[in-house]
């Protein structure tokens, strides 16, 4: 895991933006919280996420809005944390490309578990990737 990452909180309850801020902080995760769709896309844009935690009851939409706009462009990890704990809501979210959901009341520890395995997760397939840039390749893997 590296050092300051940076985890977009997207939460319009200020008391769960500010135990996560706080939280995440203490594993030296840095954090931006925004409590509306609109910064959330506008955060996600400029400050490119390692991950993403998203409530879906926002309002001025809902959050699987941002997770169908994320998927267009990018294989960012979003968890969902949400008060929403119907099954056909859970199912909705993972099948539009959410890697996580978790429902309200959480644990703020098994959260914290689940945002550094999800990252240990993107890490091991950004090490196994190939990066090619014209005619150069770089193979992180080493198996050339």
């Amino acid at each position: 895991m590296r050092a300051n990452e940076l985890i977009l909180i997207v939460e319009d309850d200020d008391a769960i933006s500010k135990l996560l801020s706080i939280s995440l902080s203490e594993y030296s995760y840095k954090t931006r919280r925004v409590s509306e769709l609109r910064a959330a896309k506008r955060e996600f844009i400029s400050y490119n996420p390692m991950l993403i935690i998203l409530d879906l009851g926002l309002p001025d939409g809902d959050g699987k809005t941002l997770i169908k706009e994320v998927r267009k462009e990018s294989k960012t990890p979003i968890i969902v944390l949400s008060a929403r704990n119907d099954e056909k809501e859970i199912i909705a979210a993972l099948d539009l490309g959410a890697d996580d959901y978790v429902t309200k009341p959480f644990s703020t520890s098994e959260l914290l578990a689940r945002v550094r395995s999800t990252l240990r997760r993107v890490h091991q397939e950004i090490s196994h990737e190939m990066l090619t840039c014209k005619e150069i390749q770089i193979d992180f893997t080493g198996d050339a």
